[in-house]
């Protein structure tokens, strides 16, 4: 479904009993709402109301040029619930996805039942912009994320996960060629200049943070960190997992992603 918004379209999915909690869903860079596909089954059955959102530039949501702030990607959440009439939600969300989840928090918390971020961190990492500026100039060159697919692909899942199901491996790896270079380039930017460390311990909401423990990226002492910041917060760490943990493992996320809502909605 497509929410018009500002001249462009915000791709979106929701599916499950109207009377039930909504558990709003955002998604890594270079992916799309499909990257949640091992989790909707499990909701849907638990009986919630299941919204996944495409950020700008990825999936079926139109690009914005130039470069994009947590707090746009935020705010374009925002828009989708106010456009769909839904006032709260339980949220989660993994890597970039958990990042603008936490702008979300800090600037719209009124909004937020929970908060479940997963694979993430709280600021700009010391030496972003040299591990960042390659690839970006990779996009840039080839107008395309093809060059970047195997490498990404290599830190997002274990090669079980290829053995297992090649045809899951490759869907997800399309999804990366299919990303907007406009998006994942305005994206990056944002990657590149947030940091909610102050922010953070202010937050009064519940929240779980889910790391997978072979995650180079984002890797699990970036997530305990916001577990540390905020108030109350948990974190919990899944093994043999790299940053895509509800794909590496869904059986063990989904078990984590269900107590921790049905906790949070009793």
């Amino acid at each position: 479904m497509l929410l018009p918004l500002d001249g462009r379209v915000i791709a979106y999915d929701l599916i499950g009993p109207e009377t039930g909690s909504v558990v709003c869903m955002t998604h890594s860079l270079a992916s799309d709402s499909g990257m949640w596909q091992e989790q909707v089954p499990a909701l849907l059955s638990a009986g919630y109301r299941v919204l996944r959102i495409d950020m700008r530039g990825h999936g079926g949501s139109d690009p914005v040029a130039g470069d994009y702030t947590m707090s746009a990607l935020a705010a374009d959440v925002a828009a989708v619930l106010d456009g769909l009439g839904i006032e709260r939600v339980h949220f989660i969300g993994l890597s970039i996805g958990g990042m603008l989840g936490q702008a979300f928090a800090l600037e719209h918390g009124g909004r937020l039942l929970s908060a479940m971020w997963c694979d993430t961190m709280p600021a700009t990492a010391p030496g972003a912009a040299d591990a960042w500026g390659p690839r970006m100039q990779t996009v840039r060159a080839a107008n395309s994320l093809t060059p970047l697919a195997d490498a990404t692909m290599e830190r997002w899942l274990t090669d079980a996960v290829k053995m297992r199901n090649p045809g899951r491996w490759k869907q997800i790896r399309d999804t990366i060629i299919g990303t907007t270079p406009t998006g994942y380039l305005g994206c990056a930017a944002a990657i590149l200049d947030y940091d909610f460390t102050e922010g953070l311990k202010a937050v009064k909401l519940p929240v779980l943070v889910v790391c997978g423990a072979d995650d180079a990226g984002t890797p699990p002492a970036a997530n305990r960190r916001i577990a540390e910041l905020v108030p109350g917060a948990r974190y919990q760490e899944i093994a043999d997992a790299r940053h895509f943990p509800n794909v590496d493992h869904p059986d063990t996320f989904n078990r984590i992603m269900l107590g921790w809502l049905g906790a949070e909605s009793g």
